[in-house]
């Protein structure tokens, strides 16, 4: 559909449209389910970007539900917790680039000729050029575009992709993403890499767009993107042809870098990172127990969906065009809702205290539920068990529920199993991992069940609208996540934690699998690559890590972000012991950590 926007009074016109068409029944029905998606998955909220309009009166609607249930708001009087976070970047006007060839200067235009790449640095410098190759260093083939080259303070022009791009299974791809080699050329002693698309049909010549990839840019380093024409000029100028120059090294699988001569570049660069606000939506009912009123039941979802498809949408149209997201997350978010209607019926029956919370930011990394577990209102140690739903409005005809962390406390089968009167057939996974915010639970040891309908084929599409959820299997699904709350509000013991060992994801060819043992911190967007805690018995456990601690280098190498901390894992091998430096606090603090597979 083509993009409409709404006058604020068309708007409030169709908020006041819905609430009068409000479905007011403490039980859990597929009706109220139905009301609420359409509500939250309609056109007028253009996809619940965080950070947006339609986010803002989702937010609203959730609080308005919370307030008339009598929910207590969880915030300083307030149903809002809000907190800042890059929504995206910027260029400014100070991103220039100038040719130097022959003694002849060419100012070049900007997203024309060239770009800067979302996670430069800021840099002004004028100084030599080197054609670095493709720009890796990768021990296991033995190869190293910069043996012999000296690039301390130079630009570099490197190649995307590998010397054997035809191949997904090649090992070079460990090397070959555009911010490793950027780290490496940093940690070479470059100024700054600019990157062109080399000879190959299939590379083409398009300029990135900008793009926030969730992490900070390279301090003081410039990284830009150049037209393959004017790498063309510049090895003319040299007499060498860069296509055939490219091929060579192709099929040797040698590097074959050089300074050009008689050139010069003169660039600047500058990337501004655009800050928002958003908003967590959260309330309580206080329980009765005299001991138990100080446990909390965390129940939650995130309402957040990913607007027009800017970023992460599966969709393969070239019309924009919104992303509702009825089953993500409008179906979990309505699971919320109808949990704490549900609930506020009965509330002088509860011994524990049950927080409902509706986070934002989810689709960004789970941005919401990490600021929430670290700036908690209440005691993290005192929340017993967190409840998450994201995505259980498809219940398939074969009526298939995914529960995951089904092993982070040793009560949840016997729970699971005792309460599944609905049929389902279900599909346990022991860890608490996974993409969605019970992940921020999990990393602070708090017991975690997430519920799941599973994937489809319109998932982070914009045919994810309202007539596709199955109201009714819905319905069981919530009732299901109820069940296990009251068991768990029932019983005197609160829900133990397990640890449970997160499982690895296969090694590329040729390589073991590295293990450290740190988990990220998502929410995290200074400099450096902080960690919210590590795995039991994994070397940065037996290094003596902390949550809170923020990498700044790992073996010898600069460490800006966790792109920079996966860089400098590539070239570690099992058992090798390496130095790794840590903030803690205002403290830098050194710490020898060994690798293990």
């Amino acid at each position: 559909m083509k993009r409409l926007i709404l006058p604020s009074l068309l708007l409030i016109s169709f908020n006041i449209s819905m609430a009068q068409e409000k479905i007011n029944n403490p039980q859990i029905t597929a009706d109220e389910i139905i009301a609420h998606i359409t509500f939250l998955a309609s056109d007028n909220l253009e996809g619940r970007m965080t950070g947006s309009e339609g986010a803002y009166e989702a937010a609203e609607y959730i609080k308005d539900e919370f307030e008339s249930y009598g929910l207590i708001p969880l915030f300083d009087n307030s149903f809002f917790q809000l907190f800042p976070f890059v929504e995206g970047v910027k260029l400014t006007n100070n991103n220039q680039m100038t040719l130097t060839i022959n003694g002849k200067n060419s100012e070049l235009i900007l997203q024309q000729d060239f770009t800067t790449l979302s996670f430069s640095g800021s840099k002004n410098v004028a100084t030599g050029l080197v054609f670095i190759g493709y720009g890796i260093s990768a021990p296991p083939m033995e190869y190293d575009d910069y043996k012999g080259m000296d690039v301390k303070d130079k630009i570099v022009i490197a190649m995307n992709y590998h010397p054997e791009y035809d191949s997904a299974k090649s090992m070079f791809e460990m090397f070959s993403s555009q911010r490793q080699k950027a780290a490496n050329a940093r940690d070479k002693g470059a100024a700054g890499i600019i990157f062109v698309n080399g000879h190959h049909p299939a590379f083409g010549d398009e300029l990135a767009s900008t793009y926030y990839d969730g992490a900070a840019g390279i301090k003081d380093f410039a990284v830009m993107q150049l037209k393959q024409k004017f790498v063309d000029e510049l090895f003319a100028s040299q007499s060498i042809d860069f296509a055939a120059y490219q091929k060579n090294i192709d099929s040797t699988k040698k590097a074959a870098s050089f300074e050009f001569a008689d050139t010069g570049i003169k660039i600047q660069t500058e990337v501004q990172y655009i800050e928002k606000t958003a908003r967590n939506v959260a309330g309580m009912l206080k329980g009765n127990d005299p001991v138990l009123k100080d446990e909390y039941i965390v129940i939650g979802a995130h309402y957040d969906h990913i607007g027009w498809g800017e970023k992460n949408s599966r969709y393969g149209g070239t019309e924009l065009r919104i992303h509702n997201g009825a089953d993500d997350n409008a179906s979990g978010t309505t699971g919320v809702i109808e949990l704490a209607e549900k609930f506020a019926s009965a509330k002088d029956q509860l011994k524990r205290s049950i927080i409902f919370i509706a986070f934002t930011g989810e689709e960004m990394g789970v941005l919401g539920s990490s600021h929430f577990v670290n700036n908690s209102p209440v005691t993290l140690e005192n929340i017993a068990a967190m409840l998450n739903m994201d995505m259980i409005g498809r219940v398939n005809e074969n009526n298939d529920l995914s529960i995951i962390g089904a092993g982070t406390s040793s009560v949840w089968k016997d729970i699971i199993k005792e309460k599944n009167t609905y049929g389902f057939n279900l599909a346990l996974n022991d860890d608490g991992f996974g993409g969605s915010d019970h992940l921020s639970f999990t990393q602070k040891e708090i017991p975690v069940l997430f519920f799941f309908s599973g994937i489809h084929t319109d998932y982070h599409t914009p045919d994810d609208d309202v007539e596709k959820i199955n109201a009714d299997g819905q319905e069981n699904v919530v009732k299901l996540v109820y069940d296990i709350a009251d068991a768990i509000d029932k019983n005197e013991a609160r829900p133990d934690f397990v640890k449970v060992e997160r499982k690895a994801m296969p090694a590329p060819r040729g390589k073991s699998k590295i293990k450290t043992g740190t988990i990220p911190e998502f929410s995290y967007q200074g400099t450096g690559y902080k960690i919210s805690g590590t795995t039991d018995g994994s070397p940065a456990d037996k290094a003596g890590l902390l949550g809170g601690d923020i990498i700044i280098k790992f073996a010898g190498k600069q460490v800006d972000n966790i792109y920079d901390f996966m860089s400098a894992m590539s070239g570690i091998n099992v058992g090798d012991s390496v130095e790794v430096v840590v903030l803690r606090g205002d403290e830098e603090v050194t710490v020898m950590m060994e690798l293990s597979e």
